[in-house]
């Protein structure tokens, strides 16, 4: 048996699962002041008399860290960026909390200009004055020299050690400098609320006697063993959309190719399915306009749910991309799309008395009835998405993998199905449908589809290989494995031989069996070390995954 657990900013979902058979579901209120509360709750929901040695595995997602950064309610963070020559240095100062700091490694690892202490003390200085605690700091080629942000992060830690100080080579190891540099934000932004999320998973299984194993989705739709995903929390940055997606793509037909829009109380998270594989972004998750470098599926989160307050503003109703509390039909403190759905009849949730009186309240300063002001949220509410999911076409027909798949249909196409799941999906969904020409598809369970797409998934592991044919040796960094390279043919073609090799063995001590084919090469980089006038070895990073995907489809038994 497998149990699923989604823990979103308005709902914790779980399921039950044992085969293909949904045996049990659960959404109960987030509570994100206990969330151990909710967590249990929900897993006591779906575990009644079941005899917890059979389960094999619990996963968990999250839109928790999303929803943060939709909202945009997170610490602030300062960056200090040594970014060296090149570009003007004003490029990097798009946003206050940057700072430039003098010293270079040049992309060959060599110190080319030296760090300023004064320099670096008095920046620090100033952070302190304005009550900032948590720094990034991101050298321009730290991954191929790393001593220039450990001297900063060490000087930093002497002098403020309860600060939270986050470094550009172990967040994010590949080269690009602003996706290094967004990647570190945004982990150092997300760190402290994602270790009350481990940790209060971890007190919810110790207080009910859970020993199953446990992993965290991540924001590819692969997963992490609970204990190793706090070194990287922006992983999980879009765990909840991910989940999402491998619930549409277990509840749907084989082959699909849909739209996957999963409304939530906070956000709604839109990704893509083409003929039953999600389409994943070959560029990394873009985050606040910026792209990272976390691998993730190519989805989108808006800050418009089904609890965003609405208010007027001038002669207009304006949707809120904040949640303030539930809809004011779930007692709740404003008016809310929800309690629009709900005085039109087009959604069961929440007393209908109270969602009218909050949509007559919204309508009445606008000369408007509550019916009238039900129809323009709701509306309102269909015309962002559909001009959201407009955009994201934009974007994904960029995609390599979206332009495979464009020709294999040998003519322009786009997907006929608007798939809706989540709690808020009840009421929009069919209208988007209508207005994008399009088929509406609610799937069983829909409400819960986050809980079954993380309880599905099939857990991943990767292994990341770095080898240095000058020194003559090679490291696997999971496994904290050096071995001397053999030969002078060594290439990087059998450095990926290599770490397709240790992947395989490892997770067949895992019990995960893997063919060579089915491994995903996630990361492959070779830089030339020259001495001289002659290249004197190489430098070869590969990183392989196995594969990502579903265990299983999801039928209607179990109700």
């Amino acid at each position: 048996m497998y149990v699923g657990v989604d823990v979103g900013g308005t709902y914790t979902d779980a399921a039950l699962l044992d085969g293909g058979r949904v045996l049990a579901t659960a959404k109960v209120p987030t509570r994100k002041e206990e969330l151990i509360g909710s967590i249990l709750e929900a897993m006591d929901n779906v575990l009644e008399n079941v005899d917890k040695s059979k389960l094999k595995k619990i996963i968990f997602s999250t839109t928790m860290i999303t929803n943060l950064i939709a909202e945009r309610k997170f610490d602030d963070v300062d960056l200090l960026l040594i970014p060296g020559p090149g570009l003007s240095h004003a490029y990097y100062k798009l946003k206050p909390n940057i700072h430039i700091l003098s010293g270079a490694i040049d992309f060959r690892g060599r110190e080319t200009v030296r760090l300023n202490e004064q320099e670096i003390l008095s920046t620090i200085s100033e952070i302190a004055g304005k009550g900032i605690r948590n720094v990034g700091v991101i050298g321009k080629f730290s991954p191929r020299n790393t001593s220039h942000e450990k001297y900063v992060a060490s000087i930093i830690s002497g002098k403020y050690p309860e600060w939270q100080i986050e470094v550009g080579s172990r967040i994010a190891s590949q080269l690009n400098f602003p996706r290094r540099v967004e990647t570190t934000y945004l982990t150092c932004a997300t760190r402290a609320p994602y270790r009350y999320f481990i940790n209060s998973v971890r007190q919810a299984l110790e207080y009910r006697k859970i020993s199953a194993e446990v992993f965290i989705l991540k924001a590819d739709g692969g997963t992490l063993p609970l204990e190793g995903s706090e070194e990287l929390p922006v992983e999980t940055i879009f765990s909840g959309p991910a989940a999402s997606t491998l619930g549409v793509l277990a509840l749907a037909p084989p082959g699909e190719t849909a739209v996957v829009v999963d409304i939530g109380g906070t956000t709604t998270d839109l990704a893509l399915i083409l003929s039953g594989e999600p389409l994943l972004s070959s560029k990394g998750a873009k985050v606040m306009e910026q792209f990272t470098q976390v691998r993730a599926l190519a989805v989108k989160s808006i800050a418009v749910g089904g609890d965003s307050a609405l208010k007027k503003v001038g002669s207009k109703i304006s949707i809120s991309p904040n949640r303030l509390g539930p809809a004011f039909c779930m007692g709740g403190p404003a008016p809310t799309p929800t309690d629009a759905l709900r005085t039109l009849g087009l959604s069961t949730i929440g007393e209908r008395e109270k969602a009218v009186e909050a949509m007559a309240i919204l309508g009445e300063s606008l000369g408007m009835s509550a019916v009238e002001a039900a129809r323009i949220v709701t509306g309102q509410v269909v015309d962002m998405l559909t001009a959201e999911i407009d955009n994201m076409f934009l974007e994904w027909e960029q995609e390599p993998a979206y332009r495979v798949w464009e020709v294999l249909q040998k003519h322009k196409v786009r997907p006929d199905i608007i798939a809706g799941v989540g709690g808020g999906s009840e009421g929009f969904v069919e209208q988007i449908a209508t207005k994008m020409g399009c088929a509406p598809f609610i799937p069983a369970h829909a409400a819960v589809a986050n809980a079954i797409g993380a309880a599905v998934a099939m857990p991943t592991m990767q292994v990341s290989l770095r080898a240095d044919t000058e020194q003559g040796y090679y490291i696997i960094k999971e496994e904290a494995y050096q071995e001397k390279i053999r030969g002078r043919s060594f290439n990087e073609q059998k450095a990926l031989d290599l770490a397709k090799k240790s992947l395989i063995e490892w997770a067949a001590r895992y019990g995960l069996e893997v063919k060579p084919e089915e491994i995903e090469v996630t990361h492959q980089e070779v830089f030339n070390m020259i001495r001289g006038w002659n290249t004197s070895g190489r430098l070869i990073d590969v990183t392989v995954q196995t594969p990502r995907g579903i265990a299983y489809k999801v039928g209607n038994g179990g109700y």
